[in-house]
């Protein structure tokens, strides 16, 4: 069951409150006269990106391409 805190007490304890839901990873639902107004939750770690990185050219061409080619579009 998740914790719930008033939004005078939220204010108060902002700091606690925000590092108890990220060291114990539990929601707390802050209230505004006994009715839900916001949940505080944690932040999730984001996803790896290894993988996920297409290239559109081969690898001979990607290493090995054209300087005058760069050259001529600096121009």
């Amino acid at each position: 069951m998740e914790k719930s805190i008033s939004i005078t007490e939220a204010k108060a304890n902002l700091i606690a409150v925000a590092y108890r839901v990220a060291a114990t990873g539990e929601a707390v639902v802050v209230t505004r006269r006994g009715k839900p107004l916001v949940r505080l939750v944690p932040v999730e770690p984001p996803t790896s990106l290894a993988g996920s990185v297409t290239f559109l050219v081969d690898e001979e061409e990607l290493i090995y391409g054209s300087l005058d080619e760069w050259d001529a579009e600096k121009a």
